[in-house]
């Protein structure tokens, strides 16, 4: 039996900090209701986030107040407040997470509508962000025909939308009385999605370059006309 190697003396066998300890998080309820289970399902997420070591910064819809677009209103008096708000606390995190409602099987009114305005600010505050999106719903299918329906805007203006996305069913009787899940397994798939959504929101920090290898393989020889036809 062989001894395990030491460390040159006078170094520290002890990690050094990771990089996830400087990432921050925007986790957003795309709820206005008081009590809503996916006001809970945010909470949650940022209480996850916490625990994966980085840092959640949760916020609701209501925090963001903003009248229906109209482009009329914007050209006389500019963007509201609350859209400028919400564009800068998406600029100031390294990725966004949406806890949205499912209205009629899509994306609220209210939902929408703040990612009209914001989408109208410059710099665009969703290109190139890392996004996660979650549901809660006390129907069977927990929301998740909104969040389809969700990705289609928020593709389009650029956020790299994560593809594993969490939809929470019958959530009206899913959280225990201390904000995590009953079903200990739903508790366990949601953290580990969670943590492999952090690790993909590191290594785009740290790697910059695989900013630019999102839409092709490594070795595909068309990446540079596929890379820029995709980032402009």
């Amino acid at each position: 039996m062989t001894d395990s190697p030491r460390a040159p003396e006078g170094t520290s066998t002890k990690p050094g900090p990771g990089i996830r300890e400087s990432l921050r998080v925007l986790v957003l309820s795309g709820s206005l209701r008081t009590g809503s289970t996916n006001s809970r399902l945010a909470a949650l997420v940022a209480s996850l986030v916490g625990r994966a070591g980085a840092t959640a910064d949760l916020a609701h819809l209501r925090d963001f107040d903003t009248p229906s677009y109209d482009g009329d209103a914007e050209t006389a008096q500019g963007p509201p407040a609350g859209a400028v708000a919400l564009r800068d606390r998406i600029e100031a995190a390294h990725a966004f997470v949406m806890a949205s409602p499912e209205y009629n099987a899509s994306v609220p009114g209210v939902v929408k509508n703040a990612i009209d305005w914001v989408s109208r600010l410059r710099p665009q505050p969703f290109k190139d962000k890392q996004t996660l999106l979650v549901s809660a719903s006390p129907s069977m299918v927990g929301g998740n025909r909104g969040l389809w329906a969700l990705r289609v805007p928020l593709e389009h203006l650029g956020a790299r939308v994560y593809p594993d996305m969490f939809s929470l069913a019958q959530a009206h009787q899913a959280f225990t009385d201390d904000g995590d899940l009953i079903d200990t397994r739903l508790q366990e798939r949601l953290a580990a999605t969670v943590s492999s959504f952090l690790d993909l929101v590191e290594a785009d920090t740290l790697y910059p370059c695989l900013q630019r290898r999102w839409y092709e393989f490594l070795g595909d020889s068309t990446s540079a006309s596929v890379t820029q036809r995709t980032e402009c």
